[in-house]
């Protein structure tokens, strides 16, 4: 099946609305484009998992504050049209902002969705001050636009991933969330589209991000559980040029914080490398 790439939502709905006569099954992975290996094994398990897959390209603009970098993110439609078909996609929806946004002139135009306070008031929510709003309300729409019966997001974005999950059982959306597995580079360095954004000396102190990771998963390993510890020990390997904006360690059935690691639970950081901010996180106390 050749990929086909859509800008209007119209038009993806009448394709949508044909394949669903047709009995398919819809699997949905939602991006925002610049699209990379971690990308690719969404795509690919959506394809295994589900009839058709859509891949939605989409740099959105809600989930941006004032001074981020909605508009030099990295758009690369052509690389990622290729991408999404070498990995078994059937379709790219890639609308405009206007297309998702018609009439939008400023924030307050919009209805949102808000996700549940105590998922968004830790983490990345305390300095990314309406992002999950965004991200929800744009999630929200291309679950009402492609209704698919699944959806394929990574675990880098945890944070996200947990608010996600939580918001499609509390609206009663009908999509089954499919969680996978956050994919690395070679050396170690989480996946990321801003990863363009570092030169070579930047990546080499950005390792120091994995590298504290998997510092604090070999300390509960030999028996280190208090997170005071674990906090510590993970800064004492952090490249003097990596700035932390948090490490933080939640459980990982209900992504409360915690104090010791005395059941399965997250390590998440998220730092700045020249400017950059990264995020990351590995899974503990199994």
């Amino acid at each position: 099946m050749n990929l086909v790439v859509v800008n209007k939502i119209t038009e993806l709905r009448e394709i949508i609305k044909q394949y669903k006569k047709e009995g398919k099954t819809i699997g949905l992975v939602p991006t925002m484009g610049c699209l990379h290996k971690g990308h690719a094994s969404l795509i690919k398990k959506s394809s295994q998992t589900c009839d058709i897959t859509v891949v939605s390209v989409f740099v959105n603009p809600v989930q941006f504050g004032p001074n981020e970098d909605y508009d030099k993110y990295p758009r690369t439609l052509e690389s990622d049209r290729q991408l999404a078909a070498e990995n078994g996609a059937c379709l790219i929806f890639a609308p405009s902002a206007a297309q998702m946004y018609p009439g939008m002139l400023k924030f307050s135009d919009i209805t949102m969705v808000a996700p549940p306070f105590k998922l968004v008031d830790m983490m990345c929510g305390k300095s990314r001050t309406g992002h999950f709003d965004g991200v929800c309300t744009v999630v929200t729409k291309l679950f009402n636009i492609v209704q698919p019966d699944y959806a394929f997001f990574g675990m880098k974005d945890i944070q996200q991933l947990y608010i996600i999950k939580k918001m499609t059982a509390d609206l009663n959306i009908p999509v089954e969330i499919v969680p996978c597995p956050l994919v690395r580079e070679e050396s170690g360095l989480a996946l990321s589209s801003r990863n363009t954004y570092l030169s070579d000396a930047d990546k080499k102190s950005a390792l120091s991000i994995s590298q504290s990771l998997f510092t604090i998963q070999n300390a509960v390993k030999n028996g280190i559980i208090d997170t005071k510890k674990l906090f510590d020990t993970a800064m004492a390997v952090m490249d003097r040029n990596v700035e932390p904006e948090y490490i933080e360690f939640v459980d990982r059935e209900t992504f409360e914080p915690v104090e010791q690691i005395d059941r399965p639970s997250i390590a998440a950081i998220a730092a700045r490398v020249n400017s950059v901010r990264l995020i990351d996180n590995i899974l503990i106390g199994d």
